[in-house]
């Protein structure tokens, strides 16, 4: 890779530290104190505290025969006093000529507070640690609430997402983002912990992909000489070990579904499910309320948000709405008056809209009545129940409603956060679901939910009644972090290769 000029000058001074015998990579480093350790040590009456702290150069500041430096870690900053009379003649000059801002050191000195009354650390040795071969893209610094903050030079959202490592580097701000995520998923395992759930792995590779309406990612098994798929659920390996005598399990890991992106979607996502016997939707609805309200107590301290200019309470109750009264207020189409895709279609060219060529009737309501019309408008916690049969394989049958079956969707901000079934437990009835998805989709429709033969064993010996829950944790971080796209909340956003 061809260096540019500044690269070219750092590269001449890490030979210059190598050449004065200053290792620029040495293999051993000390640590007494993180920056924050030894500030709260020097607020603690630990004035002349021996500390040796380390981080990457911030800032620097000469100033003749006495210089002033910020030294950055995970904790903070602290600032570095440093003259020619503690470091010597060469340590000095070295510092002076060949340190630059992004570079790793180590500090070693004594806690001392400045004529200005800035807490930091009179050093009497420096040493590099990793010398910075390419400058980050620090941009310019700004006083905030008396705090000197330097933002990101990189106005490409992109370059950003590829350079997640310079992105994390330069801006604070981002890397809480990814702090306060590990604190949700944190906070979901406590909550399903202590209402009773074990926590399982299931299969990535998978023979039969499931538990979902989404094409999947295609592999193939060298030593078994089969194909696999990326699981796009882990609903019905979950569900299986109901079966086998576990009462409550969950999952928290990646699904994988081979599909477009949007501000909601990604291909890789992180998702939480749950299964519990003997419960149905409306105590999954409880359940839901509950952990969410209480994720946001755990992680934020309040259950009070702000999403994109919207003030949001996450307190239970939520609304509960049925899919055919939200529709028919948002809307003014009862969608039972049209029982067939054509005549839904013709209702929906009626107010305006162009629905999907050859979509089914069930891809008609939630796509082009829920998902276009009713979503946007739930910036309010709200549960929304009971959907069509047909574009839900899994979930039971609502009693004396045969459209219908028991199943639900929760929004907040204006989008899906997950989805929920009083699970199917007849494995006559199911494998009939399979069959009838199999009919509604076209053969190649790789979202037409295939018959899982060894699923449908597993239920013939036995399934208890259950709920079952499903959510992008994804975009319960969008939420809690009050991010408007996906790409915010991944470490590593899929982008095309860029041609070399």
């Amino acid at each position: 890779m061809e260096l540019n000029d500044l690269e070219r000058q750092r590269l001449e001074k890490l030979e210059r530290l190598q050449e004065k015998g200053f290792p620029p990579y040495p293999a051993r480093v000390e640590r007494t104190h993180t920056t924050a350790q030894a500030i709260a040590a020097f607020e603690a009456g630990g004035d002349g505290t021996d500390v040796t702290v380390t981080g990457r150069l911030r800032s620097i500041r000469i100033m003749g025969k006495a210089s002033f430096a910020h030294v950055e870690d995970e904790s903070g900053h602290i600032q570095l006093f440093l003259r020619l009379n503690d470091l010597g003649e060469d340590a000095y000059a070295a510092f002076k000529q060949d340190f630059d801002l992004g570079d790793f050191v180590e500090a070693k000195g004594t806690l001392m507070q400045t004529r200005a009354g800035e807490i930091s650390v009179h050093v009497g040795r420096l040493r590099m640690l990793a010398k910075a071969l390419t400058p980050l893209p620090w941009g310019k610094e700004q006083e905030v609430d008396g705090e000197v903050v330097r933002y990101s030079a990189m106005s490409d959202v992109e370059e950003r997402y590829r350079q997640r490592y310079a992105d994390l580097a330069v801006q604070p701000e981002v890397r809480e983002i990814f702090r306060t995520r590990a604190r949700i998923i944190t906070a979901l395992r406590r909550f399903l912990d202590e209402h009773g759930f074990l926590e399982v792995e299931t299969p990535v590779l998978q023979p039969v992909y499931g538990g979902a309406a989404a094409h999947p990612f295609t592999t193939h098994h060298n030593q078994l000489d089969q194909d696999l798929y990326l699981r796009i659920s882990f609903e019905l390996y979950l569900k299986r070990l109901l079966v086998g005598g576990y009462e409550r399990v969950y999952e928290i890991g990646k699904d994988f579904r081979n599909e477009g992106v949007s501000f909601k979607h990604n291909p890789e996502f992180t998702q939480v499910e749950f299964y519990a016997a003997y419960l149905d939707y409306y105590d999954v609805m409880d359940l839901t309320e509950a952990m969410i309200s209480s994720v946001a107590q755990q992680v934020l301290g309040s259950t009070t948000i702000t999403y994109q200019g919207h003030a949001i309470d996450l307190r239970p109750p939520w609304r509960r709405v049925s899919l055919r009264d939200a529709i028919k207020e948002m809307s003014g189409i009862d969608y039972v008056d049209y029982p067939t895709a054509d005549g839904l279609i013709g209702a929906l060219r009626g107010i305006g809209r162009q629905p999907e060529p050859g979509a089914s009737w069930g891809k008609l309501i939630d796509n082009s009545l829920l998902g276009s019309i009713v979503e946007p408008t739930l910036i309010q916690p709200t549960i929304v129940y009971d959907y069509p049969r047909d574009i839900s394989p899994l979930a039971k049958s609502k009693p004396g409603d045969p459209m219908h079956v028991e199943r639900f969707e929760f929004f907040i901000g204006g989008m899906e956060m997950g989805n929920a079934f009083t699970e199917l437990n007849d494995p006559l009835d199911q494998e009939q679901r399979f069959l009838e998805m199999g009919r509604l989709y076209q053969a190649d429709d790789e979202e037409a939910h295939p018959m899982d033969e060894d699923y449908l064993r597993a239920m013939k010996y036995g399934m208890p009644p259950n709920g079952g829950f499903g959510m992008g944790v994804d975009r319960l971080v969008m939420l809690l972090t009050d991010q408007a796209t996906i790409r915010e909340v991944l470490l590593y956003p899929p982008l095309k290769q860029r041609e070399v």
